[in-house]
C-alpha cells in the first residue's frame, strides 16, 4: 500500500479521499489554491502545498504544479477525485511517466472512453447495447448524413465526440434542419473542446438515466455493484440520485451488470468506473463511461456497504480485489441530494460567507460536506457545497428520512437549493418513481 498520496482536488471529494486514506494508514498531501487555504481537508492533511491562484487553469488544472507537489513531498500516488483532471488522459500519462501512480485507469483507457465515437465502437465490440447511430464520425457529405438520419429515424441527436456533461448536443427533428445542426454543433465543439468531431444517434424522447457502478483490478477480476437512477436532472446536470433504480427487476440488473463486467475485462479496465445508460421501454442504451469516482457514489456505498474510495486505493496499489460478485447484496434504498450554493428559483450561484451551517443527523443520514461556520464559498468553482445521503429499509422510508434531513439542514449567509430539493421530495411524480430525464425540467418550467 502507498505510504503517501497527493489529493489533487478540493471540496467534499478531497475530504472524502482524505478520510479513506486515513482508514488505510496512508499519509496525505493536500494541494490547494490560495483561496482554498482554509479548506477543511487542507487543515487535516499531513502536508499541504499551495499550487497557485484561484483560477483553476493556474492551480487545479496545472499538471506540472501537481506533479511537482508530489515530488517535493515524496508522495507515491495521486488521486484526482472527480472533475478537474480526473478524466484527463494526458495527466494520467504524465503522472505515470514521472514515477507516480495515478489512482484510476490507465491513460489509454481514459483516452478511449473519453472519445465518444471510439467508446461506442469499443462497447459495441464488447456486446454492450448502444443507441442506434452513425457508428462513427459524420463527414461533410450532406447526402450521406441525410441517409444515416433516415435510417436511424427522426428525431436524431448530433453530439460532439469530445463533449460531456450535457454539452455539445443538439436535437434535430426534421431533415431540413439536419445540415445546419451538424455544422453548428461541429463549430461549437471545436471552440469548446478543441475537437470538431461529431456523430449522430437516435434521440430517445422519454428515457431514464441509469448507471452501473463497476470495480475492476489489474488482475482481470471485475464486479458490478448494482445501479443508480440519476434521472432527476436540470439542463443535463444531475440534481438527485438514488439506488437501486425504482422498478428495475433483479433479472434486468444482473443482465446489464454482467455485460458491464465483461466489457471491463475486455478493455482491461482498472479501478472504479461507471457505465451510463439511457433506459427506455425496458432496454438499455450505452451513452458513455465515466473513468473516475462519481459525485453520487455514496448511494451505492449505502446499499452495498462497500467503500469505493478505499477500493480505488487498494486496486491502484496492485492488490487483488477481495470482493466477489456473490458478496454484493443490495440492501434497502438510498437517496442523495446535491446541496448547491445557488438560488432555488433562479439557479444563480450564491458565493459568500456561511454564517451558520448545521448538518442533519439521525439514523441512516450521512453528510459529505467541507463547509463549516464562517466558511467562505468562493465564486471560482462548482457551486456544490455538499451532499446529503440517506438510507432506509425501503424507498418510502428513504424519502421520509430525506424530507426530515432537508428540514433539519441550516445554511445561513448564502442561498442554497435546499428548497428545490424539498419540492422534489414532495412531488408526487417523484414519489411514484421511474420518471424520465425530462421530468424535473418540465416541472420547473411549469412552475415559472
Amino acid at each position: 500500500m502507498f505510504s503517501k498520496v497527493v489529493i489533487a482536488n478540493r471540496g467534499e471529494i478531497a475530504l472524502r479521499i482524505l478520510r479513506a486514506c486515513q482508514t488505510l494508514g496512508i499519509k496525505t498531501v493536500a494541494v490547494h489554491s490560495t483561496v482554498d487555504r482554509n479548506q477543511k481537508h487542507v487543515g487535516m492533511a499531513d502536508e499541504s502545498v499551495c499550487i497557485g491562484p484561484p483560477s483553476s487553469l493556474e492551480s487545479y488544472l496545472d499538471i506540472p504544479k501537481i506533479i511537482a507537489a508530489a515530488e517535493v513531498t515524496d508522495a507515491e500516488a495521486i488521486h484526482p477525485g472527480y472533475g478537474f483532471l480526473a478524466e484527463n488522459a494526458d495527466f494520467a500519462e504524465r503522472v505515470e511517466e514521472s514515477g507516480f501512480k495515478f489512482i484510476g485507469p490507465r491513460a489509454e483507457t481514459i483516452r478511449l472512453m473519453g472519445d465518444k465515437v471510439a467508446a461506442i465502437k469499443a462497447m459495441n465490440d464488447a456486446g454492450v447495447p448502444c443507441v442506434p447511430g452513425s457508428g462513427g464520425p459524420l463527414t461533410d457529405d450532406a447526402d450521406k448524413n441525410r441517409t444515416i438520419a433516415q435510417k436511424i429515424g427522426y428525431p436524431v441527436l448530433i453530439k460532439a465526440a469530445a463533449g460531456g456533461g450535457g454539452r455539445g448536443m443538439r436535437v434535430v427533428n426534421t431533415e431540413a434542419a439536419l445540415n445546419t445542426a451538424i455544422n453548428t454543433t461541429r463549430t461549437e465543439a471545436k471552440a469548446a473542446f478543441g475537437d470538431g468531431t461529431v456523430y449522430m444517434e437516435k434521440y430517445l424522447e422519454n428515457p431514464r438515466h441509469i448507471e452501473i457502478q463497476v470495480l475492476s483490478d489489474s488482475h482481470g477480476h471485475a464486479i458490478h455493484l448494482g445501479e443508480r437512477d440519476c434521472s432527476m436532472q436540470r439542463r443535463h446536470q444531475k440534481v438527485l440520485e438514488e439506488a437501486p433504480a425504482p422498478g428495475l427487476s433483479e433479472e434486468e440488473r444482473e443482465k446489464i451488470g454482467e455485460v458491464c463486467v465483461a466489457a471491463c475485462k475486455r478493455i482491461a479496465y482498472e479501478g472504479a468506473g461507471t457505465f451510463e445508460f439511457l433506459y427506455d421501454s425496458g432496454a438499455f442504451y450505452f451513452i458513455e463511461m465515466n473513468t473516475r469516482i462519481q459525485v453520487e457514489h455514496p448511494v451505492t456505498e449505502a446499499i452495498t456497504g462497500v467503500d469505493l474510495i478505499k477500493q480505488q486505493l487498494l486496486i491502484a496499489s496492485g492488490e487483488h480485489m477481495q470482493i466477489q460478485q456473490s458478496d454484493i447484496q443490495l440492501t434497502g434504498h438510498a437517496i442523495e441530494c446535491r446541496i448547491n450554493a445557488e438560488d432555488s428559483e433562479t439557479f444563480m450561484p450564491s458565493p459568500g460567507t456561511i454564517d451558520i451551517f448545521h448538518a442533519p443527523g439521525g439514523p441512516g443520514v450521512r453528510v459529505d460536506s467541507h463547509v463549516y461556520d464562517g466558511y467562505s464559498v468562493p465564486p471560482h468553482y462548482d457551486s456544490m457545497i455538499g451532499k446529503i445521503i440517506v438510507h432506509g429499509e425501503d424507498r418510502t422510508t428513504a424519502i421520509r428520512r430525506m424530507r426530515l434531513a432537508l428540514a433539519e439542514t441550516v445554511v445561513s449567509g448564502i442561498k442554497t437549493n435546499v428548497a428545490l430539493q424539498q419540492r422534489i421530495l414532495q412531488d408526487q411524480g417523484f414519489v411514484s418513481g421511474g420518471k424520465n430525464i425530462h421530468y424535473l425540467e418540465k416541472k420547473l418550467i411549469q412552475s415559472t
